[in-house]
């Protein structure tokens, strides 16, 4: 029936005529209507969203690709759910805080209001927590990486899970920490949770100062080699995290999800000759950065998230060429492939769908 309605009314389709009356209304995108605005700090704000009949639920730890329309463009982001997995209904929370040069989130800092209608995707990402809990869980977070583990621990109280679980959270100092009430709300009702709040830039201000250490961990939890570790937050914090756990023989306990991204440069056999994007036309002499930092230069925007959100939204089609990826150091060359741009450097001349 809907796609005999969407040919009756082409070229638009019948979705473009009932979200005249009804904005979040479609047969087949998600969509949301911002419900709740909190802004918990100056910089943040907390958004409580309810998504329309093709929201399907998210598993704690994932995020979504929310569209909102910025002087008459579409601009997309990934942002995780904050919200425990197991809440019923369409509803949820995203919490975004304000980048310096962040045009979505400085705008949704400053503009968000209950009633604004933002486009959604289904809930993506492999950063969850497996179906069988861990006994042990240690929940590391940055900053604005607070969003999925909270999620994850939400879920894991509100399932009554019954296991240690410590949650550890950095940020600059006591007026920048977002969820300071209800961690410690949830730390009280719950004798197997333990909240740990580290503000870097505010000594004594803490449970603990500095940054992440062995001493530190051992500190916060002696136990903390025997639990499933799992950490989003800044590049600084993962990678010294990340060096902490490969150091230690335990780099398979650590699961991770970065919202920024370092400045990798790639150490190739070639980072010589040219990018070409074809979508575009735009070709530059490759310098060894990522494709995602060099089409950036060219003065392209491609859609990323890797800033302010979660990295999946920079996808693009690897038409010719290799590339190298700079995390893992998988070399691709396989014509079609979707690669990640934001982490993937050009190894020679290279063709690109952008």
């Amino acid at each position: 029936m809907a796609r005999a309605l969407d040919a009756a009314t082409a070229p638009h389709g019948i979705d473009r005529y009932i979200e005249l009356v009804s904005p979040t209304w479609s047969t087949t995108e998600v969509r949301g209507r911002i419900v709740g605005v909190v802004r918990q700090t100056s910089n943040t704000v907390t958004l409580t969203v309810e998504a329309n009949r093709n929201w399907h639920g998210f598993v704690a730890g994932q995020y979504t690709q929310l569209t909102v329309e910025i002087d008459g463009v579409r601009h997309t982001r990934c942002y995780s759910m904050a919200t425990s997995a197991t809440a019923s209904g369409r509803q949820f929370e995203l919490t975004v805080k304000a980048h310096p040069n962040g045009l979505v989130s400085n705008h949704l800092v400053s503009r968000a209001r209950p009633g604004m209608v933002v486009g959604l995707t289904p809930a993506q990402g492999d950063f969850t927590l497996p179906g069988q809990r861990p006994e042990r869980v240690l929940l590391i977070s940055g900053g604005s990486g607070i969003t999925p583990v909270l999620s994850m621990l939400r879920t894991l109280c509100a399932e009554g899970h019954s296991g240690p679980v410590t949650f550890v959270h950095y940020c600059l100092t006591a007026g920048d920490l977002t969820y300071g009430a209800e961690l410690s709300d949830i730390a009280s009702r719950h004798p197997n949770v333990r909240v740990i709040k580290i503000f870097t830039d505010e000594p004594g201000a803490g449970d603990f100062d500095g940054f992440v250490s062995v001493a530190q961990l051992d500190a916060i939890d002696a136990s903390w080699r025997q639990a499933e570790t799992y950490m989003c937050g800044p590049a600084p914090l993962m990678s010294a995290a990340a060096a902490i756990y490969a150091e230690a023989d335990l780099g398979i306990r650590l699961h991770t999800e970065a919202f920024t991204l370092s400045q990798w440069i790639a150490e190739a056999p070639d980072v010589s000759g040219a990018i070409r994007f074809t979508g575009s036309g735009t070709e530059v002499r490759s310098d060894g950065r990522t494709i995602l930092d060099q089409a950036e230069g060219a003065g392209l925007t491609p859609k990323s998230g890797c800033r302010m959100g979660i990295c999946h939204s920079c996808i693009c089609p690897l038409v010719s060429g290799t590339v190298r990826n700079v995390v893992t150091g998988v070399v691709t060359a396989d014509r079609g492939q979707d690669i990640q741009i934001c982490i993937n450097a050009p190894v020679g001349d290279v063709e690109i769908d952008l």
